[in-house]
């Protein structure tokens, strides 16, 4: 990070250091690595372009928010369009950038203002959402039966040997808690309390995306996730250090051996991947086709059972503020977003449709 700082400045010299340390301590490693690619990707920009990054204008910013919005287009070496979020998102690495590097920030200029504001009417504003992963799927009422892929069926899919014990105790952990996969993976042994007299946990999340300086939070484990995670300990003789490992297996799909070290959190969206697939193979989500397996494939992610723990807390009437408590969301808007859709099937239209069809 220092490196590619001190690269913008003229004399290969930062006026203020203790500004670029302060800030490689007090960001996130997410945070530093968006940086840093954000910056390659504009010193590639400019390069292409015959520009010294250092000597950059507002007009080639401007520039270069109207190729990434979509507006004008390089035939030589054409940008792929990115979403409005990545591209403020893009502004602010750039700024800062040059801020720490003591020179004049090309990003703030009124010019790309307005042309941001232009690239937010041109590709829209809305982002791209996980799909969620309900308990029970996209069901209307919370009583119902599970139907298509949900997370009472991939539980059914989970294997009967170690694998699908750790896999069974990651899915109800993640439900249960509301984890992102940086939480998950960063889950240690001793970091669980209880079980209770009823058979519950508690969960201790020493530090998470929104809680940087680690003040922790306690998340509630039921007693179904407390039986998995012991039944995941004893299998893999796990007794301490991270609760979730990698599980090696041979080609034929036989167990091999237990990591000692934490999952990676990609892996946790590879294993939602192989377990909507396994589901679909034991034919255990109905009548559903190939096409609409691969497409729910590729719309989960690490972030689906998250999203699917609000939708589920709207069906049961939660209130916004309970489930931001209980899942540690500091945004309203994010949480209405991931209900949004459960709003519009139970809204007045909905209503109104419904009585007059019945």
């Amino acid at each position: 990070m220092v490196a590619e700082v001190t690269a913008l400045t003229p004399q290969r010299r930062l006026s203020d250091p203790q500004l670029v340390a302060a800030a490689a301590r007090a960001w996130s490693p997410n945070t530093m690595r968006a940086f840093l690619s954000d910056l390659k990707l504009w010193d590639s920009w400019c390069r292409r372009r015959g520009l010294r990054a250092a000597a950059a204008r507002p007009n080639d910013a401007a520039a270069y928010l109207r190729e990434l919005s979509g507006i004008e287009h390089d035939p030589s070496h054409p940008l792929a369009t990115r979403a409005a979020a990545t591209i403020e998102r893009y502004l602010v690495s750039i700024g800062w950038a040059y801020r720490m590097a003591g020179l004049v920030d090309p990003t703030a200029a009124p010019l790309v203002r307005l042309e941001l504001k232009a690239a937010r009417k041109t590709i829209g504003t809305r982002q791209r959402q996980a799909r969620g992963l309900r308990y029970k799927g996209d069901v209307g009422d919370l009583d119902d039966p599970p139907a298509g892929v949900c997370l009472a069926h991939l539980l059914k899919a989970c294997r009967r040997d170690m694998l699908g014990a750790r896999d069974r105790a990651l899915l109800l952990v993640a439900y249960d808690s509301g984890c992102r996969r940086s939480e998950l993976v960063a889950i240690d042994c001793d970091e669980i309390e209880g079980p209770d007299a009823d058979g519950s946990g508690l969960l201790f999340i020493g530090r998470s995306k929104t809680d940087r300086e680690g003040r922790g939070a306690i998340a509630y484990l039921s007693a179904a996730t407390m039986n998995s995670i012991a039944a995941w300990l004893k299998s893999g003789g796990v007794e301490r250090g991270p609760l979730f490992r990698r599980v090696e297996t041979y080609f034929d799909g036989s167990v091999r051996s237990v990591g000692r070290g934490a999952l990676h959190p990609n892996s946790i969206t590879l294993i939602y991947r192989r377990l909507i697939r396994t589901a679909f193979e034991k034919k255990l989500l109905g009548p559903m086709s190939e096409a609409e397996v691969a497409r729910w494939i590729e719309a989960v992610s690490s972030h689906s059972i998250r999203v699917g723990v609000a939708q589920d807390n709207f069906a049961a009437a939660e209130s916004l503020p309970a489930i931001m408590q209980a899942y540690r969301w500091r945004d309203p808007k994010t949480v209405m977003r991931y209900g949004a859709k459960l709003a519009a099937k139970s809204g007045a239209s909905a209503r109104l449709a419904k009585r007059f069809q019945g």
